[in-house]
């Protein structure tokens, strides 16, 4: 990227994988570059102070003076435009934006944009190896691995971005080539007001788009349709002309097209209805995109999912272990419970951890006639038991180790553990996937 000398004087706050790729891009571009973060040793402090020593990097409680001070605010998603000193500098009419504002000044190739409460990595990661099966040069991350700022290069044709709520409601036109919000439920309810704030964030991944994919099994993925925009369509059992759906016949579930039978769903490599609904909406993401049907399909037969994701750990006396520690919220872990629950047995659910504030009601009829006990760990397990007690009995367990102990005990040759918190996992873990790898240690080690 060239060196591009300029005065706009730019205050990234938050640094993090997110941040350190807004200073990384601003600074090639020259601009009068300083940081702010909260945090007295916040991730990415050594590499912004050895690689770009002049730019000022200022920690601790923000400065509502200093920050107004700036033209531009770059606030990494785990900021809350709420703070004080970001507030009163957009009163002061200091420009607020995000990375995916910088992303698309710097790029011209088309966008996939993909939110949503549940399945937008795995759909993220699929459509990305569709491409790639399709031979097209594309560019995969966003909040999903790489930053979007990080994945800038000229030889790209396509990029597929997740992007969450926290980037979209700092961001102000988009102008995705297709964009979908997969499903809605409640989540982050400890950063917004009101759900209606959520669902208001999400949707602004429609602002500018050219093509719209709609989940039909959730209302509240649908966006008021822009002029222009096309709109493209998924959801199980619903067969109709131009929808990716499905549908049963004496052989099985099939995966469809319209009228006609795409693939056999025991041709996919994952498990569970949500994840054929995350197939099928991939489908739906490349078809809009204008990816031919053969490539897809054969990506879809070879994809194994993600870790950490309803992801089939061991089967050990007759029960299977289930890792599903991506599942952050109430949404996720209600669509796990109704697709995992088995035939010939019942599940074991560990669950539990920070709730956000989420109303944990949907649980209790996913938990009836599926779930024969529940191991509750974390700060919100006596929230969870007081949800949930009067649908299985429950044990409240301290450590990862003693809650695969306890399943073990309760499960029955037939069962399935699933590990589906419904909850973060920052009281007790550094992420999901450190609570994933604790749960998979501690099932190996029985």
């Amino acid at each position: 990227m060239a060196l591009i000398v300029s005065d706009r004087r730019t205050l990234i706050v938050g640094l993090g994988a997110t941040g350190l790729s807004c200073v990384r891009h601003c600074h090639a571009l020259g601009r009068q570059l300083a940081v702010a973060d909260s945090r007295a040793q916040p991730p990415g402090l050594a590499e912004v102070r050895e690689n770009w020593p002049e730019v000022d990097v200022v920690t601790g409680a923000f400065d509502p003076e200093w920050f107004g001070s700036f033209d531009e605010l770059i606030v990494s998603p785990g900021v809350s435009l709420d703070e004080p000193a970001i507030t009163a500098a957009a009163e002061a009419g200091v420009r607020i934006s995000g990375d995916l504002d910088l992303f698309r000044e710097a790029v011209d190739a088309p966008l996939v944009a993909i939110t949503g409460s549940n399945g937008k990595s795995t759909v993220t990661t699929l459509l990305g190896e569709m491409v790639a099966e399709a031979g097209v040069n594309a560019a995969v991350g966003g909040n999903l691995g790489t930053p979007a700022l990080d994945l800038v290069a000229p030889d790209v044709a396509l990029y597929i971005l997740e992007v969450s709520s926290f980037q979209l409601e700092r961001t102000t036109d988009l102008k995705a080539e297709v964009a979908t919000v997969l499903n809605v439920s409640d989540d982050h309810m400890d950063r917004y007001p009101d759900r209606m704030s959520y669902f208001q964030a999400k949707h602004r991944i429609f602002q500018g788009a050219r093509n719209a994919v709609v989940n039909l099994d959730d209302p509240l993925s649908q966006p008021l349709l822009n002029e222009g925009m096309v709109p493209h369509f998924f959801g199980l059992f619903r067969v109709d002309l131009g929808v990716f759906s499905t549908r049963e016949d004496e052989t099985g579930l099939w995966l469809t097209q319209g009228l006609a039978n795409l693939m056999h769903a025991r041709e996919l490599g994952v498990a569970g209805m949500h994840n054929i609904a995350n197939v099928l909406a991939a489908l739906a993401l490349g078809h809009a995109a204008g990816l031919a049907m053969a490539p897809m399909l054969a990506a879809a037969r070879r994809f194994r999912g993600l870790a950490h994701r309803s992801q089939t750990i061991r089967q050990h006396d007759g029960v299977l272990w289930v890792n599903d520690s991506k599942a952050t919220n109430v949404g996720a872990t209600q669509a796990a419970i109704e697709s995992l629950a088995p035939s010939d047995g019942e599940l074991v659910l560990i669950a539990g951890g920070d709730a956000k504030g989420a109303d944990l009601s949907p649980l209790v009829s996913a938990i009836a006639g599926r779930v024969r006990h529940l191991v509750l760990m974390g700060q919100d397990a006596p929230a969870l038991e007081e949800a949930l007690g009067a649908g299985a009995a429950s044990t409240r367990v301290s450590t990862m180790e003693e809650a695969v102990t306890v399943a073990a005990g309760k499960a029955r040759p037939g069962d399935r553990v699933l590990l589906s918190p419904a909850c973060s996992s920052l009281d007790q873990y550094s992420g999901y996937e450190a609570r994933g790898e604790a749960f998979v240690r501690a099932v190996e080690a029985l």
